[in-house]
């Protein structure tokens, strides 16, 4: 073979090897990780939750072997994995892994950083699930004052964690503590959304049915039929008297 023939086999091997995906074992730890959290999202997405918990449980074995225990990409895997056995009914391994993932927020970012209000929110939707009232308001009245502080007192944020708080005291009976925080989610979310927005006419509704638990109907009535023409969030995004966003999954902290 002579050696323009000899070059041009190599080069067409080399040009072969690079176009040739890598077998999983042969992948950089970080890249596999990455690769399986856009699955663990794409089945999430799809409603297989128990299909996917094997794939965030991989990738948190990764991230944690490349990048150490307390990296905020570990938080993002654990909070993943955490979501998903919440989802499929395991509260007790789900509390944990939401535990943790808050530690390495704080310890990465800071008590006040937004990420720690949404670790929050998180771990007290959770708490609430189980019935733990007690243990969520702190974590929701934390995570309200870090939004203020980070956001302002009229961001969409915070009238989401308004309404969380809300909920919470409605459902345990303080209505009275409850309707001030309903009025000013409405008013936040009308001011810096607009009054058609979808998250409107659950605010609407939620102070309606305050007003009508406590006897309200003259008040109630209105709202209800302020709400009515109005288009509503999915599904995913209500629960009852209250707006309690679900955590979703992250593809990166």
């Amino acid at each position: 073979m002579n050696a323009r023939l000899a070059g041009w086999v190599v080069a067409c091997v080399v040009t072969l090897s690079l176009l040739t995906p890598l077998p999983v074992h042969a992948q950089d730890p970080l890249s596999r990780a990455t690769q399986l959290n856009s699955e663990v999202l794409q089945l999430y997405q799809r409603g297989k939750y128990r299909e996917a918990i094997p794939k965030a449980r991989e990738a948190l074995a990764l991230r944690e072997q490349a990048l150490g225990p307390t990296h905020p990409e570990v938080a993002t895997s654990l909070n993943n994995l955490a979501v998903l056995l919440e989802t499929t009914g395991d509260y007790a391994g789900s509390r944990p892994l939401k535990e943790r993932a808050l530690r390495i927020y704080e310890q990465a970012h800071g008590p006040d950083h937004p990420l720690v209000a949404t670790s929050l929110n998180n771990l007290a939707e959770l708490l609430r699930a189980t019935g733990d009232y007690a243990g969520v308001r702190p974590l929701y009245e934390r995570a309200l004052r870090i939004y203020e502080q980070a956001h302002g007192p009229n961001h969409p944020l915070v009238a989401t964690s308004l309404n969380n708080l809300a909920g919470l005291l409605g459902a345990t009976g303080d209505y009275a503590g409850a309707r001030p925080l309903y009025e000013r989610a409405l008013r936040i979310r009308e001011q810096a959304l607009g009054p058609t927005h979808p998250d409107v006419p659950t605010s609407l509704n939620n102070l309606a049915r305050l007003l009508r638990a406590t006897g309200g109907y003259a008040g109630a009535r209105p709202l209800y039929e302020r709400a009515r023409p109005l288009p509503f969030p999915p599904l995913a995004g209500t629960s009852g008297s209250t707006t309690r966003r679900c955590a979703a999954l992250r593809a990166t902290a």
